[in-house]
């Protein structure tokens, strides 16, 4: 096959995953079943969330356990919301009933500037994205209502649960202008700051993490490993998208 050749299916390749892109947004934006959807899955979160954490609350296990059960929840819950971002922003799969969701994440890239909104709102808004968490927590849930999860476990997942939907305030305030104290805690490394989240923008398949980023240095690894980036990929399907953004999207 010819270089000439080769370069003419790629274009092919892509136009028709431009095509597909369009037709899902197109379902994403004329269908109430997929923001109905949505919000379905931020009200499984919350209340999931809720759920485990009262039931740590019910089992004390001591300051020093709980700050080791926090900064364990904290290094997972940027790593494990980096890595899905990771295949999200990998995945062309838009067809199907997913299909219009994996179009609507795609379209973070697109919109490097967000509307200014309530951070409970922002809370609770892009907790609907976050699918992987709902069956997640669904699970660890059931596995405690059966068998019982060691203590120390059950805060882990607790604050991993929380720490999942607060890695996206994290990074909607990067998008967004906001008040000294974000500044603040994104300095001293709490959040993730805005220039450490620029690099996810400005370089390819790089800095996918957005709780506090902590977590970059292993996962750019994997991404260089496994993954072929998304600028010359997934980011070409919605260049000739020209409808609605969708607002507050994660990545």
């Amino acid at each position: 096959m010819t270089v000439a050749n080769a370069m003419g299916e790629h274009a092919d390749g892509v136009e028709q995953k431009q095509w597909q892109f369009n037709a899902a947004m197109e379902r994403y934006q004329d269908k109430p079943v997929y923001h109905w959807f949505e919000r379905a899955v931020s009200v499984v979160n919350l209340s999931l969330q809720a759920c485990l954490v009262v039931l740590a609350l019910a089992t004390p296990i001591g300051a020093l356990r709980q700050l080791a059960a926090f900064l364990l929840a904290f290094v997972l819950a940027d790593f494990v919301g980096g890595l899905v971002h990771m295949i999200a922003d990998s995945n062309d799969h838009y067809r199907g009933f997913i299909g219009p969701l994996v179009a609507a994440f795609h379209l973070h890239h697109k919109k490097p500037v967000y509307t200014r909104s309530n951070l409970f709102v922002v809370y609770f808004h892009e907790s609907g994205s976050k699918v992987w968490l709902a069956l997640l927590l669904m699970l660890v849930v059931l596995a405690h209502a059966l068998v019982g999860l060691p203590r120390f476990a059950l805060h882990i997942a607790a604050y991993f649960a929380v720490l999942s939907s607060v890695a996206e305030v994290s990074h909607y305030l990067c998008h967004v202008p906001h008040r000294r104290i974000f500044d603040l805690l994104a300095r001293a490394g709490v959040l993730l700051s805005p220039r450490h989240h620029g690099r996810h923008h400005h370089r390819d398949n790089q800095s996918y993490a957005f709780l506090n980023g902590m977590t970059d240095p292993i996962l750019d690894r994997i991404a260089s490993l496994f993954f072929a980036g998304y600028k010359t990929t997934t980011d070409l399907h919605y260049a000739r998208y020209t409808g609605k953004d969708t607002a507050n999207r994660a990545g």
